[in-house]
């Protein structure tokens, strides 16, 4: 299968920007257009010394993600999941998050500690990842921007509205400069 070897850099969208809660929609082909988006994502997200990014992160509205934790664990390896689904949910742990489309932010947030998660990798092969820990929260992320989801919205209504004045409030000051 050919691979793109001119990989670019996209922009990656920042909130508020409406696509990032809207619901994406399933990969219907997995053509050199997706293959050419895939390595521009995985460009994309090691450039901004990210773990993961969700195709709508860089305005494509596709149920697609990729994902490569090797920052914080050298055993760890690229991934790329296709039409992703969370079928599988364990336990519940608090850990603080941030997020490539919301920048300068982390904030503690409750997840299932264990997932089981079904899709298919870049050639269409089925894909079954058990597991827990950093992935396990890393693969919630994810699927949860393809479905409209930040991880702000996992917070109180409270420390949400909060952080949405401190946004504004930040966004102001930085279009001053």
């Amino acid at each position: 299968m050919f691979y793109n070897t001119f990989m670019s850099v996209l922009e990656i969208k920042k909130f508020p920007e409406k696509v990032l809660k809207q619901k994406t929609t399933p990969v219907e082909n997995i053509d050199s257009r997706i293959q050419l988006l895939i390595d521009d994502m995985v460009e994309t997200m090691h450039s901004a010394r990210g773990l993961g990014l969700a195709a709508n992160q860089v305005g494509v509205s596709q149920r697609l993600c990729v994902l490569d934790l090797s920052m914080k664990d050298e055993n760890s390896r690229l991934i790329v999941l296709i039409n992703p689904v969370i079928a599988e949910k364990e336990g519940i742990l608090d850990a603080e998050e941030g997020c490539l489309s919301i920048p300068g932010y982390m904030t503690t947030i409750r997840r299932p500690e264990k997932v089981f998660v079904k899709g298919h990798d870049r050639e269409g092969k089925p894909v079954e990842i058990e597991t827990a820990g950093l992935l396990a929260r890393a693969l919630q992320h994810e699927i949860d921007h393809l479905d409209g989801l930040l991880f702000i919205d996992r917070m109180s209504p409270i420390r949400r509205e909060f952080f949405k004045r401190r946004y504004k409030k930040s966004l102001k000051e930085s279009a001053k400069e």
